[in-house]
């Protein structure tokens, strides 16, 4: 076969490639959305829109989700920078209610026009488009877990927030701020890319990377120590379903010579699994068996490993672990 012919086959592979990876990433809602004007004169026009092209209110919740993904930015220079937040004086509960819906509406106005905001504009936004097209949603604030620090940290802060939604009588969980894109620390810069998994996540998954402030969800009391001392999961982890079985403690104690027991759910041996030593050297896995509708396998603790330890499967980071040296 002529470099020729291989090279056109390349191409025509990727493309296929490409076109699964679009069709998967984005839903039929979602391929509507996209069309929509990147900018309306008011949030009861963009609603009023929503509710013209979709009837269901799964749809239009993921609508207002996609919507606000594609077209606010965040504010990352906001976020290194936060505006004091202004107080206000009231003599009645009526007037202090008021004052705070007057402070809401001006962040949704100002995140709508602007098209970039951090947390609290992607969340009050959501909710007011949610309120106008007939959906009930609220506002939590809590912690965010995402980075390898935040690994084994003795407490919890208030440094986030995202919304509930309720669908077909079941509140769906939405961090709308996280669906927008990420930030690349190695460019420095916030990077746009939509990521459906925060639309209607799965709790076990979400509140991996979400605690929220009165630690219960639904009246269900959250575990504390879990979240703080879990392990760090990442968006790939969430989209493919990559339960992670074992170790189910974010940190490892260990000495030179340890084997660390690795189980991961809905990986397999056709999968490129491996591991970064501390010269971020990739340290593929060799031992790996499948078990349970997973791959288990172990990792030598030796002199090689750094301070974390993160399994990537097909180049993407599934799972970090802090490790302690005994």
């Amino acid at each position: 076969m002529t470099i020729k012919k291989i090279t056109v086959i390349f191409l025509f592979l990727n493309l296929i490639f490409l076109h699964l990876s679009y069709s998967q990433k984005y839903s039929e809602v979602d391929k509507i959305v996209l069309k929509y004007p990147k900018q309306f004169d008011s949030t009861e026009d963009l609603a009023k829109k929503i509710q013209k092209n979709f009837t269901s209110e799964h749809d239009k919740a993921r609508a207002i989700y996609s919507w606000i993904a594609f077209n606010i930015k965040y504010d990352y220079a906001s976020f290194l920078n936060p505006q004091r937040t202004q107080g206000f004086s009231y003599s009645t509960e009526a007037e202090k209610q008021r004052k705070i819906q007057q402070i809401n509406d001006k962040l949704i106005q100002k995140t709508f026009n602007s098209q970039k905001a951090v947390c609290e504009g992607f969340t009050a936004l959501y909710q007011n488009l949610a309120e106008l097209t007939g959906l009930k949603c609220e506002i939590i604030r809590g912690d965010s877990k995402t980075r390898l620090a935040d690994i084994g940290r003795k407490e919890t802060s208030s440094n986030h927030a995202w919304n509930i939604v309720l669908i077909d009588k079941k509140w769906r969980l939405v961090d709308v701020t996280w669906g927008q894109g990420y930030y690349d620390g190695s460019k420095g810069k916030m990077v746009n890319d939509f990521d459906p998994v925060y639309f209607d996540t799965d709790p076990d998954y979400f509140f991996a990377k979400h605690f929220p402030d009165s630690g219960s969800y639904l009246g269900n009391k959250l575990s504390k120590d879990d979240f703080l001392n879990g392990p760090l999961i990442y968006n790939k982890t969430i989209q493919h379903d990559y339960k992670i079985k074992s170790p189910d403690y974010g940190i490892i104690e260990a000495k030179s010579g340890n084997k660390i027991t690795v189980e991961i759910k809905n990986v397999s041996k056709s999968d490129v699994v491996f591991y970064l030593n501390k010269k971020n050297q990739a340290v593929k896995i060799q031992n790996a068996k499948e078990k349970r509708g997973g791959l288990e396998f172990q990792i030598t603790y030796d002199k090689t490993i750094g301070e974390y330890l993160t399994i990537f499967v097909d180049s993407y980071s599934i799972v970090s672990f802090k490790i302690i040296s005994k």
